[in-house]
């Protein structure tokens, strides 16, 4: 049989397409967050980890498995309408590529892997600028073979990193920077929602939307040209990717359980690390953490660019797949030397204001097959969804609506972030109810009519 031929990946090449799958997911942002969770939670680490793996595992994955079940992200979000899934996609993918993400690859690796080497203030600048042009000019070259991701990513980068994250984790077993500390703050009464909250801003779901397109390239290249062969690898894909997920974010948020009451103090999960990486290796530590961060951070890179520039040459096709990776790159290196914080500041509203679609569109498409016959469900929902998130948004950045902003604070959640879910959950109701007495109607109608009545 010929490899074009196959019906199904042998289990070395699946294990390797959820490696690449996984390191499209695990950024910075995946990094930071575990380690943080573990030193805030102290001895109440399991109960907010448990929240933490349902927002930043299980939702991304399934995530992956709706849109591959859907036939792809525009066709999920047409279920809603065809011009919500344009403008939805379009906001999704400029939030998540280069008006936040991709620049934040650069800045954030440059801050761990360059600042704590130079000790030469007044050219760190020209230095960000000449490490910035590179890293995205390799990104690039990368992301030009979408198709070789599990080459370049699951075979040769990932597993270092991989690496890099057990031996963190083995000498923190061996070697512990103290124990646990009391829980702290909400995480002493609410861990669990506290945790989910901490895994709904990695933003993982939003990628999750957009990464399975790329690793059905590469399951292609691997040999399956069956579309329900390819369909259930990259289903199978995710899951491995989020097993991996969950190994790794249950290590990261041990190494900062055992370093909260030595790193009391620290900010966030960055300063854990680097205190945690010193402590028990000391200066070497810190090389091995900046290669950690690198890695990551080019692996999301490079996946982000590759989804960018596919759906832009998609929808404007003036411009090739090639050019518009150059764009995004180039655009992502000024913003990560210019502007990123103005960018930061506005980008992470819309994200907020985004994500809780996400959330619905994937629940939605997991009762596809129930729902399928009440078509009022998609856009009432969404739109509701949409505009409960939109009002709780302004509200968080402290922007008053007479006579609304105080009736949002008396939703049910709304204090835990989760003022957008009755809503919702009302409206799916209401389209519901309206399909089902509509075809009540109609079939009394119909059956009038048949009569002669």
């Amino acid at each position: 049989m010929k490899e074009t031929d196959m019906k199904a990946l042998t289990g070395r090449k699946r294990i390797l397409a959820g490696i690449t799958l996984f390191s499209m997911f695990f950024g910075a942002g995946n990094l930071i967050f575990p380690p943080f969770l573990g030193a805030q939670a102290g001895t109440h680490i399991w109960q907010a980890f448990a929240g933490f793996a349902v927002s930043a595992v299980f939702l991304p994955v399934l995530g992956v498995v709706a849109v591959t079940k859907s036939g792809g992200l525009e066709t999920l979000a047409s279920r809603v309408h065809p011009r919500f899934s344009f403008f939805y996609i379009l906001v999704l993918y400029l939030a998540i590529g280069p008006c936040l993400a991709i620049p934040r690859t650069a800045s954030t690796s440059f801050s761990i892997a360059v600042m704590p080497f130079w000790n030469q203030p007044e050219a760190l600048r020209l230095v960000q600028l000449v490490y910035s042009l590179a890293f995205f000019l390799l990104a690039a070259q990368v992301a030009m073979h979408p198709e070789k991701l599990t080459e370049y990513l699951g075979k040769c980068l990932t597993p270092i990193l991989l690496s890099l994250i057990v031996i963190i984790f083995a000498s923190s077993v061996l070697r512990p920077a103290g124990p646990a500390a009391a829980p702290n703050g909400a995480y002493g009464q609410t861990a669990v929602i506290r945790g989910f909250l901490d895994g709904y801003q990695t933003m993982d779901t939003l990628a999750a939307l957009n990464f399975g397109i790329i690793i059905t390239m590469n399951i292609r290249v691997m040999g399956i040209s069956e579309e329900s062969g390819v369909m259930k690898e990259t289903i199978r894909a995710g899951w491995t990717a989020g097993s991996v997920l969950l190994a790794v974010y249950g290590m990261l948020s041990y190494v900062g359980m055992v370093s909260g009451t030595r790193f009391a103090g620290a900010a966030d999960g960055t300063e854990i690390l680097t205190g945690v990486v010193e402590f028990l290796f000391g200066k070497a530590g810190t090389v091995m953490l900046a290669c950690i961060f690198m890695i990551a951070c080019f692996n999301t890179c490079v996946g982000l660019l590759v989804c960018c520039g596919n759906y832009f040459h998609r929808i404007f096709s003036k411009l090739s797949y090639r050019a518009w990776v150059y764009v995004f790159a180039a655009v992502s290196m000024a913003i990560s030397n210019a502007g990123l914080g103005a960018i930061l500041r506005i980008s992470k509203p819309v994200l907020n204001a985004i994500y809780p679609l996400a959330i619905l569109l994937i629940f939605l498409s997991c009762l596809h097959h129930r729902i399928k016959d009440y078509p009022r469900i998609y856009p009432w929902s969404a739109f509701v969804c949409g505009l409960f998130s939109l009002l709780f948004m302004l509200d968080e950045n402290h922007i008053v609506i007479p006579g609304v902003t105080g009736l949002l604070h008396g939703i049910p959640g709304s204090r835990q972030g989760f003022g957008w879910l009755m809503p919702t959950a009302l409206a799916i109701g209401a389209g519901f109810l309206a399909d089902k007495t509509g075809k009540v109607f109609q079939k009394k109608h119909d059956v009038r009519k048949n009569k002669g009545v």
